[in-house]
């Protein structure tokens, strides 16, 4: 049996791969040599999966899986972790910021049961606005989905195969690999470790397609901002039934002349209170349906390299 399995998702990685397999390559060799690396190459636009080729005619351990097109960084996980045998397994992001030099780190803390041990970045090596907006999107996804989530922790981790086993049951259509692994649960550790500078290049995430990211997935994994559309409508009720009082008192004080003023204001504060709270109940069950019917692949391999 593969002792380890590196899962590492490409896109415009180019640069690294060659940098990044060998210090991967000399840095496990210090535990086992029985390991694997797959790449999966998410339909990046350069020469990635080229280069994957060339180290695999090397070693026959570096694996290599190409998508049909862009499918995502959560999903090019999965299809990764699909094809991982190792009895530890290792995420990773392609650009060196995840430094293979902590990996033995990360394994030797795995001892006393711990089935994750989660990489935690002491001190992020990004710019200011994409900490800022990071620690942002994690408090406000951390409120909506009922899940904790630190900023300082992110795919870079080693898990156990059983750990794997179950994330591979999870179904969801939308895939975001640290909320699911927290799902998962099992007995998880915390280790601090160096976050490296991203050498060349700049991170393949616009600020607009990781507002995507945090749009589409607090969706899917939540439904409370429906439930908070219900309370909104309560809210909203509520306040109709006290304006209406008020209303009406001063109707009934003569200080209203207008006539169908006081019953206009009632209808419409009130049926918009109970219209909002009865679309928020509806969407609450036809999200859960929505959730269900979709039955697409989660995403397509074009080919595979040593992979059997």
């Amino acid at each position: 049996m593969t002792k380890f399995s590196v899962i590492i998702p490409l896109y415009n990685c180019e640069p690294f791969i060659s940098e990044l397999t060998e210090r991967i390559r000399k840095n496990l060799s210090e535990i086992s040599d029985n390991f694997e690396i797959i790449y999966v190459n998410d339909s990046s636009p350069g020469d990635d999966w080229n280069l994957v080729e060339g180290e695999s005619k090397k070693d026959e351990r570096i694996k290599g899986i190409n998508l049909s097109r862009n499918f995502g960084q959560h999903y090019a996980i999965s299809a990764g972790l699909q094809h991982a045998k190792g009895e530890w397994v290792y995420v990773m992001d392609g650009d060196l910021q995840d430094l293979p030099e902590e990996m033995v780190k990360l394994y030797n803390n795995t001892e006393g049961d711990y089935k994750i041990v989660l990489a935690q970045r002491k001190i992020r090596k990004d710019n200011l606005l994409k900490r800022a907006s990071s620690r942002l999107f994690y408090r406000l996804f951390s409120y909506l989905t009922d899940i904790r989530l630190d900023s300082s922790v992110a795919n870079f981790g080693i898990y156990h195969e059983k750990v794997i086993e179950y994330f591979l049951k999870m179904q969801d259509q939308v895939r975001y690999f640290p909320t699911m692994i927290q799902w998962v649960g099992f007995k998880k550790k915390y280790v601090p470790v160096e976050h490296g500078e991203r050498a060349e290049g700049r991170s393949s995430y616009s600020y607009r397609s990781l507002f995507k990211l945090a749009f589409n997935n607090i969706i899917a994994f939540s439904s409370k901002p429906l439930r908070l559309t219900i309370t909104l409508g309560m809210v909203i009720s509520l306040t109709s039934f006290i304006t209406g009082v008020y209303y009406l008192i001063n109707y009934l004080l003569g200080n209203i002349t207008q006539m169908g003023f006081t019953s206009l204001i009632l209808s419409i504060w009130f049926l918009g209170g109970i219209v909002i709270m009865i679309l928020g109940m509806l969407g609450v069950y036809i999200g859960k349906i929505f959730d269900k019917v979709k039955n697409r692949p989660m995403y397509i391999i074009e080919n595979t390299i040593n992979i059997e």
